[in-house]
């Protein structure tokens, strides 16, 4: 399997059975970004070095607007899509197999939870992963220890409160907080 295959199998949302090919060239680019991760998380870098190896963990290039406070973690990385000025503060978890996609000038505060995927239901298949996207709009900013769940968009303008917990769409120019999320107020420009 190629990386490609394996994207649009990803994006396409389809099961992902235990054992099966897609699963197991899931565990060898997880195996990848664990090794970026260390090298990321293991030492000082400058900006630009962790440009460098945000490029390589995603396979794409990375804008010169980006930044990050280190450590940051992901099992994946090659379905990730960042915009122009991105921040992610020290300790984001970032789980992106079913695909993230995060839109210029974004915020994402300590210790954000960004997850795709979900195991099935039925107990006899409970290794079978579920894929859904995460979309981040534009100009969003999502707190502190905040959980996004798989299959959620959030809204141009958006903030998300700390500690909260994401299951469902988030409109634009809104505020949620709470577990699960729940819109606060509207922000009014």
């Amino acid at each position: 399997m190629e990386l490609q295959e394996f994207l649009n199998y990803m994006n396409s949302g389809q099961t992902v059975v235990g054992g099966s090919e897609e699963h197991l060239y899931m565990t060898r680019l997880s195996q990848e970004a664990l090794r970026l991760t260390a090298e990321l998380n293991g030492s000082y870098h400058t900006p630009e070095e962790i440009r460098e190896i945000f490029a390589e963990l995603t396979g794409k290039e990375v804008d010169e607007s980006f930044h990050i406070f280190p450590p940051f973690y992901t099992d994946c990385g090659k379905n990730l899509s960042i915009g122009k000025h991105v921040f992610f503060n020290g300790g984001c978890k970032v789980q992106d197999q079913g695909g993230i996609t995060i839109g210029d000038g974004c915020l994402i505060g300590h210790n954000v939870v960004l997850a795709t995927l979900n195991h099935s239901m039925d107990p006899a298949h409970r290794a079978d992963l579920i894929p859904e996207p995460v979309h981040i709009g534009r100009r969003v900013w999502i707190g502190a220890n905040a959980t996004v769940l798989p299959g959620v968009t959030i809204g141009d303008g958006a903030i998300v409160a700390a500690g909260a917990v994401v299951a469902g769409d988030v409109p634009e120019n809104t505020v949620v907080g709470g577990v699960p999320a729940k819109v606060i107020k509207k922000i009014e420009a």
